[in-house]
This record gives structure tokens, C-alpha cells and sequence, in this order.
């Protein structure tokens, strides 16, 4: 058993898939092209929330976050008045938002540092300065981004500033770090990605080709070259991989398909990465269960994390294809979603109470252990939580 309904003390919100960037590592696009084409692009409105989240519910908890596994929650209609319900019926918690920053007034953003209060947060991603920045956050402006976050702090709003490091803004990151200091930014904190790892073929990479919603490849983003800013885990699970070639993924929705078609394992051992013996051997240590956290998607679709709810929409497998539904079809996706479905008789139900947890004990990822859990929750290595060392 993950948890139960009475003990959820953290709510992580994805408000909207939809977003006004156009990230190339994000899983929400086709390396910053093309939309993936298996996302709802919808959004909860503050009545589904209401409906999805009774009083009592709000009243337990520590804290709730927007951040998304595939939109901004500044691209939703009803973000601040969402922000508001869970405000009014708790004071106390904690209510914090991760965001571009690309969006949306001045005069919205005081406001909603006027609802947050000092109970709360903003994290602005971004990534390097205005003649770096784009480049991976494509799409967005960073003049707006400026005003926006100096609007929300003038305000009274706690911001923090998130800088992913790459070879083409390493050189900015004291520079970056002092403009947040002069613009008060409560915090700046660069990150080491744990992005520059192929989900698809199981192992480590240096690059990854970006391009534009045109199809014209943009920047080839790299991963920083001065080892402070480089992700530890990831190095070290590069030397297990380093006996599979990496090659990069093909631009098209369909090449990918006739390449990869379904999500599949090797069952043969001999067949198996390097990477693939380590998460079908990997202890789980589950951080959610440790947080007391839950995940609410953008459809109301309820996961245990981000990581097991990132795998519903993978642009390249073929549509449910992924392991977590092979654990979805066995409830029905109706019995997870919380705009039909009470959320805790999907809490206290089957999908969490057994079908989760106990797919950790499987034998191998081939057998039915999932490997998004190993590989995000395996105690050996840690890429998450190595971003912020």
C-alpha cells in the first residue's frame, strides 16, 4: 500500500497540458516541434477543482504545487481562482507554482502574490539571460518573463529563479545569479538536467537536436561541459551504459513508430542494456509514499507521481502502449479520474492500494516491474535529486 486517503498531505496539480513554449526535452512537443499529438490539450476549471477536492480534503493538507509534466499553469484560464479555493479553506498551507514566467499581466501576477501570500512560492525556469534564454525556452520572451517576475515580487511575492545549465548558457550562471539577486529573488538555484538520458533506447546522451514548430532544426542543445554543472547520477550511469550506442531519435512521429512501436522489455538477458539489468535489479524507494503525495493531471486522472503520469502520453510508442497502462486497463482510466470518480475511493482503491506497490517486487521490468518507478525511485542512483546538488 502506497498510502491512504486520510494520510495525503501534498497535492502536485497539473492544471492545463497546454503550454506557450515550446521546450525541446519536454515530452509535451516532438523536440520542441510539433505538439505531441497524443496529449487531451485540455485544462481543469476551478469547478472541476472544487468538485475533485471537497473542503475537509484541503483542510488536511501541507501544501500544493502547479508544475507540469506537459503545460505551464499560466496557460490555464482559471489558475488563480483555483489558487484562491484551496487558499480560502486553507490558510496555512503552502501554495507554489513553476512556471516560464512568459504569460499572462503584470497586473495578474501581483494578484496572484496577493493570494499566495508569504505561505508560498513562485519558481521561474529560467534559463539563461536574454540572448540565451530562448534557446531552450523556446517561444518565450524574456523581457515579459522580467517583468512579470519583477511585478509578482514588487507585489510581496517569494520568488525563486530555476537555471537549467547547458553548454550554451554555463558561461551565464554567476551573471544570471546576480540579476536575480538584484531583482530579489528570495533564491537562485542552477540545475544539473537529468534530461540528457533517451527514455527510448535506454541510456545516457550528450545532445539533443531541437527544432521549431516548422520542422527547422533550431539549437543542438548540449550538456554543460564544466563537470560542477553535470548531473552525477547521470555519469554514473553512463559508464554502465557506455557499451550501447546512442543514437539520436528520428524527427517524426512516424519513423519513431515503425522503429519502436509498443514499449517493450528484453526477456532474453543477453538482450538486455546495461541500463535495463539495473533497473529490473534496483530496490524502490517510492517518494511520494514518503511525502504523502498525489498527482492530479490536467484530464483529472489521478497517479501517484509526475514520473508514473508522464508514461500515459509518450509520443514515441504507440498510444497506450506504455507499462503504466498495462496497470490503468486493469481499473479502467474512469476509476482514476477524479472528475467521475471520488478521489477517495480512487486513493483507498485497487490501483493504489495494490497494483503499484506491489509491482515493485516483480522480478524484471519484462515480468511487470515498472521501470519508470526503478529508474526516477531506485535507491542506487538518484538523477532527480542530483539537479539540485
Amino acid at each position: 500500500m502506497l498510502y491512504q486517503y486520510k494520510d495525503i498531505r501534498v497535492i502536485h496539480l497539473e492544471v492545463t497540458d497546454k503550454c506557450n513554449a515550446a521546450c525541446p526535452m519536454c515530452a509535451r512537443n516532438i523536440n520542441g516541434g510539433e505538439d505531441n499529438p497524443q496529449l487531451p490539450n485540455t485544462e481543469l476549471s476551478v469547478n472541476d477543482v472544487k468538485n475533485i477536492f471537497p473542503i475537509d480534503f484541503i483542510k488536511q493538507l501541507d501544501r500544493l504545487y502547479m508544475c507540469g509534466n506537459f503545460g505551464d499553469p499560466i496557460a490555464a484560464k482559471d489558475t488563480l481562482e483555483i489558487f484562491q479555493y484551496f487558499r480560502q479553506h486553507n490558510q496555512q498551507m503552502t501554495l507554489s507554482l513553476h512556471t516560464n514566467g512568459s504569460a499572462k499581466t503584470p497586473e495578474w501576477w501581483k494578484k496572484l502574490a496577493s493570494v499566495i501570500g508569504k505561505k508560498g512560492y513562485v519558481i521561474f525556469g529560467i534559463d539563461g539571460l536574454e540572448d540565451t534564454n530562448h534557446l531552450y525556452r523556446q517561444n518565450t520572451i524574456f523581457s515579459k518573463i522580467i517583468e512579470n517576475a519583477q511585478a509578482f515580487i514588487e507585489a510581496g511575492g517569494r520568488a525563486r529563479w530555476d537555471y537549467i545549465v547547458f553548454a550554451h548558457n554555463e558561461h551565464q550562471v554567476d551573471e544570471a545569479e546576480q540579476l536575480s539577486k538584484k531583482m530579489n529573488f528570495e533564491k537562485f538555484q542552477y540545475k544539473k538536467s537529468a534530461r540528457f538520458f533517451s527514455n527510448a533506447s535506454g541510456t545516457t546522451k550528450e545532445m539533443h537536436q531541437a527544432s521549431n514548430r516548422k520542422g527547422i532544426e533550431t539549437t543542438l542543445l548540449q550538456a554543460p561541459t564544466n563537470p560542477k554543472y553535470r548531473n552525477n547520477a547521470l555519469q554514473e550511469m553512463s559508464k554502465i551504459a557506455s557499451s550501447t550506442t546512442v543514437k539520436m531519435l528520428p524527427s517524426k512521429v512516424s519513423d519513431l513508430s515503425s522503429i519502436l512501436g509498443a514499449q517493450t522489455f528484453h526477456i532474453n538477458e543477453s538482450e538486455k542494456s546495461p541500463m535495463e539489468k539495473v533497473w529490473d535489479t534496483a530496490e524502490i524507494k517510492c517518494k511520494v509514499a514518503e511525502e504523502k503525495s498525489l498527482y492530479i493531471s490536467a484530464e483529472g486522472v489521478v497517479q501517484p507521481c509526475c514520473w508514473t503520469a508522464n508514461q500515459m502520453y509518450v509520443w514515441y510508442w504507440k498510444p497506450r502502449s506504455s507499462q503504466i497502462w498495462s496497470y490503468i486497463d486493469q481499473v479502467g482510466i474512469d476509476k482514476l479520474n477524479a472528475k467521475v470518480t471520488p478521489l477517495q475511493e480512487i486513493v483507498d482503491g485497487l490501483f493504489f492500494s495494490n497494483l503499484i506497490p506491489d509491482s515493485w517486487n516483480k522480478s524484471s521490468c519484462a515480468e511487470g516491474k515498472l521501470s519508470v518507478c526503478a529508474k526516477t525511485c531506485g535507491t542506487k542512483y538518484d538523477a532527480f535529486k542530483e539537479q539540485f546538488k
